[in-house]
C-alpha cells in the first residue's frame, strides 16, 4: 500500500529520532483513522475526508518537529522550511560545480595536477561558506521586515512517494562494482606491472600468460557480466529467483574454471613459482591450491545460499 496516510507517515517518521518512531507511527496512524472514520460516519467520502484530514494535521515536517520537540528556526520559524529547502538544494551542487571548474582551469592552465585538486577544495569550501552566509543573511532580513511573500500553503499533493524497503542499497551496489572492477583491471595490469620481477629484474606476471589465448578473457567476460547483474540487483531492490539464478551461474563460470586451472597447476605463472623456492618444495604448491579452493569453495556455496534465502523471504 502507498496510500495518502502511508506518504504522510512516511514524511512525518523520517525527522524523528528513531527510538520513537514506531510509538509515533501507532500513534498517528490511529488518530488519522479515528479522525477520518468520523468523518465518513457523518455521510463524507473516506477518500475526501482522507485528503481533509491530512490537510488540517498540516506539514509533516512541522508535525514532526512537534513530535520531537524541537524548533524549526534559525533567526525565525516563518521561513525556516524554505530557507532550509533552499540551503540544501544550492549546498547540493553549486560548491561542486565550482569546485570542478576551478579544479579543471588549474589542471589544464597551470600544468598542476595536484595543486589543481586542493584549489578545487578549497574553491568549494569558501562557495559553501559564502552561500551559507548569504542565504541565511537575506532570510534573516525577511524575518524582521516580514514582507508579504505569498508562498503557495502546504497540501498532500506534495507528500513524496513513500519509500520502497530495499534489500540492496547503493553503497552495497557500488562496493561490489568497484570491487569487480579493479578485480578485472587487475588482470591486464598484473601482466605487464607485476609486483614480482625476475633475475633481470624485469616483468613476472603471476598468471600464467599462455591463459590469455583460452581463460583469462573467459573470467574477465565473467567479471564484466557480475557487473551488470549488480546494477540488475540495485534497480530490482531486492533478490528474486531469475536473479539468484544468474548469480549462481556467474559465480560457478568463475570459481569453477579458476579451481580446475589451480589444481591442475595451470593457473599460476610456472616462472613465477620457480622463482619462489618455497613454492617448489614437498607438496608446498598442491597445499597452497587445495587451501584456496576450500576458501573459493566455500564463499561460492555462502553467496548462493545467502541470496537464495533472501528470494525465498521476498517470496510473497
Amino acid at each position: 500500500m502507498n496510500t495518502l496516510t502511508d506518504r504522510y507517515l512516511a514524511a512525518t517518521l523520517r525527522s524523528v529520532p528513531a527510538p520513537r518512531r514506531e510509538e509515533i507511527a501507532t500513534e498517528l496512524r490511529a488518530s488519522i483513522e479515528d479522525m477520518i472514520e468520523g468523518r465518513a460516519a457523518g455521510g463524507q467520502d473516506t477518500t475526501t475526508a482522507e485528503r481533509e484530514v491530512l490537510t488540517e494535521l498540516g506539514n509533516p515536517e512541522q508535525l514532526a518537529a512537534r513530535y520531537a520537540d524541537r524548533r524549526l528556526q534559525l533567526i525565525g520559524p516563518t521561513y525556516y522550511l524554505v530557507w532550509q529547502r533552499l540551503l540544501k538544494l544550492l549546498l547540493s551542487f553549486v560548491p561542486a560545480t565550482v569546485g570542478v571548474v576551478v579544479g579543471l582551469v588549474e589542471a589544464t592552465a597551470g600544468d598542476n595536477a595536484g595543486g589543481a585538486i586542493g584549489a578545487g577544495i578549497v574553491a568549494a569550501l569558501q562557495v559553501a561558506v559564502q552561500i551559507a552566509f548569504w542565504v541565511t543573511l537575506v532570510f534573516a532580513v525577511l524575518e524582521r521586515t516580514n514582507p508579504s511573500l505569498r508562498l503557495p500553503e502546504w497540501s498532500v499533493d506534495q507528500l513524496p512517494e513513500a519509500p520502497v524497503e530495499r534489500q540492496i542499497c547503493l553503497p552495497d551496489t557500488a562496493a561490489a562494482i568497484v570491487f569487480l572492477v579493479l578485480f578485472a583491471g587487475y588482470l591486464p595490469w598484473q601482466h605487464f606491472h607485476s609486483w614480482v620481477s625476475d633475475d633481470q629484474g624485469g616483468n613476472l606476471p603471476i598468471l600464467d600468460p599462455a591463459l590469455w589465448s583460452s581463460w583469462l578473457p573467459v573470467l574477465l567476460a565473467v567479471l564484466v557480466a557480475s557487473v551488470a547483474l549488480e546494477v540488475a540487483k540495485y534497480r530490482a531492490g531486492r533478490w528474486t529467483w531469475p536473479l539468484v539464478a544468474v548469480n549462481t551461474l556467474l559465480d560457478l563460470a568463475f570459481a569453477v574454471p579458476v579451481a580446475w586451472l589451480l589444481l591442475t597447476d595451470r593457473l599460476l605463472n610456472p616462472d613465477l613459482v620457480e622463482r619462489f623456492e618455497w613454492l617448489r618444495q614437498g607438496d608446498n604448491l598442491d597445499t597452497v591450491a587445495t587451501v584456496t579452493v576450500v576458501g573459493a569453495t566455500l564463499v561460492v556455496l555462502w553467496d548462493i545460499a545467502d541470496s537464495a534465502i533472501k528470494a525465498y523471504r521476498n517470496r510473497a
